[in-house]
Order: structure tokens, then sequence, then C-alpha cells
């Protein structure tokens, strides 16, 4: 494969949203325009689903200042799906509209899903023997996926969890009349959002619990904890992840087999209700149930300024990946340490070791009772939340970006 490739290129989104998200797209977006090689940029519309249906943007039409916009837009601007590539049929249509448009680069945005897309893709086209460079664009807010340190969207997302939960203990402290908090977080399979609650701590504002995934629940265990805590300080606040599991490996939350997204994950939800009425049984407390559910995901007021411009660079290193003429990749970071200071490095990994794998909160990051995390996670985590975002506000309120959405033509 030469390094040299004439072509259009098109992005697209797939998965949950984020904060930061539109920061990559802008990345992809902006650094395309710019390339020579590049002869168009589209935008598919809800992700593979656009280039599926040949609903395509035209994203070259786009007004450069609104574009600049989605440093500090949130959710997924150009429309997601949670689509899975099932028959050959749909791969050789995608194979026909990108001969029809001339497409050589295809950029994906999104998770472990998004990940196996991607994946599937760039071995048809190998096959085939279509000339086309698909790389693979991070992101999550969930932080599971493997190859690479972290994901765009997460220290966002760890910023609102700190900081909510540092508010939810202010509110918890007013009255003489103590009571029992859960706030369930979003959280499948890792726990690394719910963890981050942890981070509130370094201000004496943190939970005096915290369950995550890779532990097993045990109920009687969380209810006997709760009352002690409750009994000794009048009060008591708990971080729990949305896909805690019993010893069995059942959801504590037992979503129904039925409420599944187009991947067969399970949707989950009402785990704070059910905690808090099982501790005000047990207690005889005043409890309140918490789900912070779609707010965690693109609370851009909160987004990290560190989040926003890693997100971008991860956009833009997808685009220099191509033209250096690498394709089956996803962009990965690195941690690197300059001169005491954490620093994000840029790397590639294959998409077979990305996609459909799951990266979970090691073991010793975790307390031994399963109730806490270390320093070594919240030293982890920390760097991630720096910086406030620089967005643009009018009338008190932000200024998201406001595309035109121009339909491509061939």
């Amino acid at each position: 494969m030469s390094n040299k490739l004439i072509g259009a290129a098109v992005f697209g989104q797939s998965g949950g949203p984020t904060s930061v998200i539109n920061a990559s797209a802008y990345g992809v977006i902006r650094t395309a325009l710019d390339t020579p090689e590049i002869t168009h940029v589209y935008g598919a519309a809800h992700g593979i689903v656009g280039v599926l249906d040949d609903e395509l943007y035209d994203l070259g039409k786009e007004d450069a200042h609104e574009l600049k916009l989605l440093m500090n837009t949130p959710s997924s601007e150009l429309g997601s799906c949670r689509y899975k590539i099932k028959e050959e049929k749909e791969l050789q249509r995608i194979h026909e509209i990108f001969e029809q448009y001339n497409i050589r680069y295809f950029f994906y945005n999104g998770g472990n899903d998004s990940m196996d897309t991607c994946s599937k893709v760039n071995d048809y086209l190998q096959r085939i023997g279509y000339e086309c460079r698909v790389i693979g664009v991070p992101k999550t807010i969930d932080n599971d996926l493997v190859g690479t340190d972290h994901c765009p969207g997460f220290g966002s997302a760890a910023k609102y969890i700190a900081t909510t939960i540092s508010e939810v203990y202010k509110d918890a402290h007013v009255y003489n009349t103590g009571a029992i908090t859960i706030v369930e977080i979003m959280g499948r399979h890792a726990g690394w959002l719910t963890g981050s609650a942890a981070l509130a701590g370094i201000n004496g504002l943190g939970p005096d619990y915290i369950y995550m995934p890779e532990v097993p629940f045990e109920m009687d265990s969380f209810l006997s904890n709760v009352k002690k805590t409750f009994a000794e300080k009048n009060n008591c606040l708990v971080a729990v992840s949305e896909g805690i599991c019993y010893p069995d490996g059942t959801f504590v939350a037992k979503a129904q087999i039925s409420e599944t997204d187009g991947f067969g994950h399970a949707q989950l939800g009402g785990l704070a209700a059910k905690l808090a009425h099982a501790a005000g049984q047990k207690t005889g407390a005043k409890v309140r149930g918490i789900e912070l559910s779609l707010l965690q995901r693109c609370a851009a007021h909160l987004a990290s300024q560190t989040d926003i411009e890693e997100a971008f660079l991860a956009g833009q290193a997808a685009v220099q990946c191509a033209l250096s003429g690498q394709s089956g990749k996803m962009i990965c970071f690195t941690r690197e340490i300059e001169n005491g200071s954490y620093k994000c490095g840029i790397t590639y990994e294959p998409l077979s070791i990305c996609a459909n794998m799951e990266k979970n909160v090691p073991r010793e990051w975790i307390n031994e009772s399963g109730t806490n995390v270390t320093q070594e996670f919240i030293d982890y985590v920390l760097p991630l939340i720096q910086g406030e975002n620089k967005r643009k506000v009018v009338n008190g309120l932000p200024r998201f970006a406001q595309l035109k959405k121009i339909k491509a033509t061939r």
C-alpha cells in the first residue's frame, strides 16, 4: 500500500454520546479538510447506518466557526447508532457506497462495539482489494477499551461524578436527622466511573462506600456496612455501579432479558432505588436513591479541558495515521511523565485487539473488602479531570455548534 492515496473521507459516530466526542469529530474533520490528498470530507448520519442508507453530509460546506464550536459541544452531533453488522451483504453495501463517493478513508468514533464494526469493514475491504484506510477513534465514558491507557470522554464524566458526589455529600449533611443516600453510576462491567466518586474524598466529601462490578456484591454485607456507618455518623453515602452482580453473575438490578440494545447488552437501571429501599427496611432511616442516568454522559459544563484537548488529539492523530499508510488500527493513548507531570502520548493498536474486549479496573486498585478504591486508582484518574471547559457562552448559556448538515451528492 502506497502512502499517498487520493480520495474522500467519511467520519461516523457510534454508541453512547459523551461531553467530548465532538472534539474528536473536529480533530478528524479539520485535519481532513486541511489535507490535499483528501478530496471531500463526509459525515455519516447516525454512524454506519448513515453509510448503509446513503445519508452523508458534506462537511466541507459547513461554516468554519460552527465546526470549531464542536470542541465544546456535547453529544454526537452527526447522530449515533447501536447497530451491529450481521451479514456480508451489509459490507457489500458499504463498499458500494464507498465506491460511489470514492471514499478512501473511513474514520469511526466509538467504543468496544464500534471498533468491532470498524474491524469488520477493514477486513472486508482488504479481502476484496478495495484500497481504503480504516481507523478507529476511541470514545467511551466507561473507560473500558483495551489497548489504550484511557479513553476520551472518561475524564469529563469522572469530573462530573466527583463534583456531583461532592455536592450530594453537602446536601445530605444539612439536617440534624441523617439519611442514607445511594448514588447509581453508569458502568455495566467496569467500575472506572463509579470509582471516580472517590476523588471527592480528596476534599473530604467522598462516599463512605464504593461498589463496583469487579467485585461480587453481597447484599448482607452491604446492609451491614450501611447500618454500621449510619449508626456511627448519622449519615451514609454510597456510590454504586449499575452493573454490580451477585456472586452467581446475575445483575442486582435484574434487568429484563428483553431490555437490550442492538448488541445484546442488558439495559440496566433502578438499582439505587432497590438498594435504598433495602437499606431503609434494614435501618429504618430516611433513604434516597439517586440515578444519575444520562446526566453523567454529556455534562459539558463540567468537561475536563484535558479531556477535550486529548479528544481532539485522537481525531487529529487518526487522520495522520491513515495518511501515513496505516489501516485497521485504533488510536490509543499512552501515559508519560515529563518533568514530573502527566503527558498524553499517542500510539496505534490493531482493531482486532480492541474490538469486543473490556478493560476492567485492576483488582489491586480496589481495597480488600471491595468497598472502595486505592490511592493508585486516584493517582490514575486525577490528571484526566484537570482544566476547565473554555466554552463559548451567549446570554449566560452555552453556545453549541449548529451545523447545516447539507446532504452530500455524488
